[in-house]
């Protein structure tokens, strides 16, 4: 009877044996008052479906991913109604895809603050990094280059600061810009 239920659930009675024992009680009592397997049923899942009790076992299948944001995902699957968070913790692949667009709302959240965030002081700091690692690259017109690469957006700039292959294709695209040959120096 119990093995009926649906998989979350039953992971949910392996890990409380609280929840377990009161299962067993009631499926044991079903028995005995003949009643239909699927009233066991609905009597199991509403014990283990308090908001609390959602949130926990959808936690603990998001934390599964290891996003690094389980906790803010968690909490926008669950702002969803009751019956869809149930239907998360019981189809994998439907929580794979509300979680991955979750993340992606999340991140465009995380840069849109990242971006409104920066002031002056920011700017200066990113625009004297660039320009040391610019100088390295391209001596000459450093000034010059690093300007130019500081009218990108700040996510693609920060990109350049720590992939030394980028920041010297962008070099190179800056100085053609620029109209200098690179075959002199």
């Amino acid at each position: 009877m119990l093995l009926e239920l649906p998989f979350a659930v039953l992971v949910q009675l392996l890990q409380d044996e609280a929840l377990l024992t009161a299962a067993v009680d009631k499926a044991s009592k079903a028995l005995q008052e003949e009643k239909q397997p699927s009233e066991i049923k609905l009597i199991v899942e509403d014990v283990s479906t308090s908001s609390d009790s959602l949130g926990e076992q959808l936690f603990e299948l998001v934390e599964l991913y290891n996003t690094g944001h389980s906790q803010k995902i968690t909490g926008m699957l669950l702002e969803q109604q009751k019956h869809v968070v149930q239907s998360l913790l019981s189809d994998p692949n439907l929580l794979e895809e509300q979680m991955n667009q979750a993340l992606e709302t999340l991140k465009k959240q995380m840069g849109a603050e990242l971006s409104d965030s920066l002031d002056v002081e920011d700017v200066e700091d990113l625009g004297e990094s660039l320009f040391s690692l610019v100088q390295q690259i391209n001596q000459d017109h450093a000034n010059d280059i690093t300007g130019m690469l500081l009218e990108m957006d700040r996510t693609p700039l920060r990109q350049l600061l720590c992939d030394h292959s980028m920041l010297e294709a962008a070099v190179q695209k800056a100085l053609f810009a620029l109209g200098i040959n690179t075959t002199e120096k």
